[in-house]
């Protein structure tokens, strides 16, 4: 008995460790208080909030690490009233997801029946966590061979789909969001092949609202749930793509978001630059290894 309470004491230490020694790899700064803050004051603050984005680069290890713990943190304050919402599903396999969350299908046939990232690895713990303790996961992203159809046909193509289909997109036509979000896209696309081309503007604008409207429905049906919804970063960055084509859908929802990114300047960053992305700043260590 004293060997086994050992082993566990031991366990308990070498846990607190590694999450030590992570807590070295990221600062979270509040752009509204201009303070160094930590997750706790992310979570009280969702207290006022019906949706919380988290803006990562999808290869972060420090921002997976942060998504899980934010994510476990906002389930232990508000519990039954929590979901999670990712772009790494795709709405038509929202029910293989379900029947994976419920316990009727097992892991090996959920990798086979929904179209898994190939770094699945870095958002299992959260999927985990979710089916562990009944929490609602959105699959918000529309189906990929429908945003390709309009990267190559255009918006129109859209059209000639079957009334199924159309339950995973939004309603036809979106609205492509002018103005800051459509020029901040055409100049990192600058260059790039088709980066010109409206139509590719189009198929990112797919993307932003099926994730707005997918969660907005979702809250439509669960009036008091929280949303913790994980994205990468341009989506969201300056509450622009899904975060804008979310309020389009509802003027009143209250929402926060996170930037999450690495960068060289993690030993002594200018927050005051940084601070036109979001209500958080998170920066990573670029020195720490990336998940792919």
């Amino acid at each position: 008995m004293r060997q086994m309470s050992g082993l566990l004491l031991l366990f308990f230490v070498l846990s607190a460790a590694a999450q030590d020694s992570m807590n070295a790899h990221y600062k979270i700064y509040d752009t509204r208080t201009k303070q160094i803050v930590t997750i706790d004051k992310i979570v009280a603050d969702v207290a006022a909030a019906d949706v919380l984005f988290f803006g990562e680069e999808h290869n972060d290890s420090a921002g997976h690490y942060l998504e899980n713990k934010i994510f476990r943190a906002l389930h232990g304050a508000y519990g039954n009233n929590l979901a999670l919402s990712m772009e790494m599903f795709e709405a038509d396999g929202q029910l293989g997801l379900n029947e994976y969350l419920a316990g009727k299908i097992d892991e090996s046939r959920f990798s086979k029946d929904v179209r898994l990232w190939t770094n699945y690895k870095d958002y299992r713990p959260m999927i985990e966590y979710s089916k562990q303790n009944k929490i609602p996961v959105i699959a918000a992203n529309p189906p990929r061979r429908y945003v390709t159809m309009v990267s190559r046909r255009g918006m129109i193509s859209l059209d000639s789909l079957s009334h199924e289909a159309k339950k995973f997109l939004p309603k036809l036509p979106y609205d492509t969001l002018t103005g800051r979000y459509r020029e901040k896209f055409f100049a990192i696309m600058k260059g790039s092949p088709g980066g010109e081309n409206p139509r590719v503007y189009h198929s990112q604008s797919l993307w932003d609202a099926g994730m707005g409207n997918n969660i907005y429905k979702f809250l439509k049906k669960n009036k008091g749930k929280k949303i913790f919804h994980c994205v990468g970063g341009f989506h969201t960055e300056e509450k622009l793509g899904t975060a804008a084509q979310l309020l389009m859908r509802n003027k009143k929802l209250k929402i926060l978001n996170i930037a999450s990114f690495s960068d060289k300047s993690f030993s002594n960053p200018d927050w005051e630059k940084e601070s036109y992305r979001g209500d958080y700043i998170i920066i990573t260590n670029p020195d720490l290894k990336k998940t792919y």
